[in-house]
């Protein structure tokens, strides 16, 4: 079963791909880090040898100025909700013992879940 996907990964960094009429190419950009990282390719192999080489060239120039390389995720963002919503988890944590991180995590999994994400 082909799978049909606007991303690329690699080395634990993903990239959203799109085309450019005007230029002809295809485009990428890494997302998921603070620093930009961005490749192109006319064909598909050109674009994932140009995908390598960006993250490749990234981790060695990280590497030689003794810089962190940046993660694609951490595992923690701020999430802004109405202060009902804030009051309602609060309290449902508190009753059941838990942390309030860890009902925004249930319920982003809940969703992720119902929606065929995960």
């Amino acid at each position: 079963m082909k799978v049909k996907s606007d991303f690329m990964k690699y080395k634990d960094y993903r990239a959203t791909i799109s085309y450019d009429e005007e230029d002809n190419i295809f485009v990428g950009e890494v997302f998921g880090v603070s620093d930009s990282l961005n490749f192109h390719g006319q064909s598909i192999q050109e674009l994932e040898t140009s995908f390598h080489d960006c993250i490749d060239n990234y981790l060695e120039y990280c590497k030689q100025i003794g810089k962190e390389p940046k993660k694609e995720y951490t595992g923690s963002f701020n999430v802004r909700v109405a202060p009902a919503i804030h009051q309602q988890a609060s309290e449902y944590a508190v009753k059941n013992g838990i942390s309030l991180n860890q009902v925004v995590s249930l319920a982003i999994e809940k969703f992720l879940v119902e929606n065929l994400i995960v």
